[in-house]
């Protein structure tokens, strides 16, 4: 079995494994493709636990936003928490994906154990990613250079914490 359910911003997160999809998000004022979609593909073609797999995106379905900035930022926190594991994928542009909460972000959850982290270095700021790296390292975080390998890592993480 090999069930993804995709759960987007503000939709009521379910029990059971989960990925939670912390990095940049495209902006409509520098609109570019989401790098979401193309994760939860992947996650979706690598997992082969006997229970659904949960992907968490902090993006809005159909584009609806979040009625108060407040309710966005809790439901992120809530489903960071709530996620099995949190991959992380900084695709750094500083011009249309700057991820400047997710830096925060990963500040928050680097220690958690729960955190992998994925920076392609043929992005267009790949410089801009060399503290997280140095700090994912520093914490034992698995680090990645391709979307599909960062999947891979996060599935890993759920699997370990899997029950026995």
């Amino acid at each position: 079995m090999n069930t993804v359910k995709l759960v987007m911003a503000r939709e009521p997160l379910p029990a059971g494994p989960s990925v939670f999809l912390a990095g940049p998000t495209p902006d409509k004022s520098a609109p570019v493709p989401s790098w979401r979609p193309e994760a939860a593909r992947l996650l979706g073609e690598q997992w082969t636990g006997q229970t659904p797999l949960t992907v968490l995106s902090p993006e809005s379905r159909n584009g609806e936003r979040a009625d108060r900035y407040e309710t966005q930022v809790d439901w992120e926190t809530d489903a960071r928490a709530a996620a099995t594991a949190i991959l992380f994928w900084i695709p750094r542009d500083l011009r249309t994906l700057p991820g400047m909460t997710t830096n925060v972000e990963f500040g928050l959850d680097v220690s958690t154990g729960r955190a992998v982290l994925g920076c392609p270095p043929d992005c267009p700021d790949p410089q801009r990613n060399r503290y997280l790296i140095y700090v994912a390292r520093r914490n034992s975080v698995p680090v990645c250079t391709t979307l599909t390998d960062t999947a891979a890592a996060a599935l890993a993480v759920v699997a370990a914490a899997a029950p026995r």
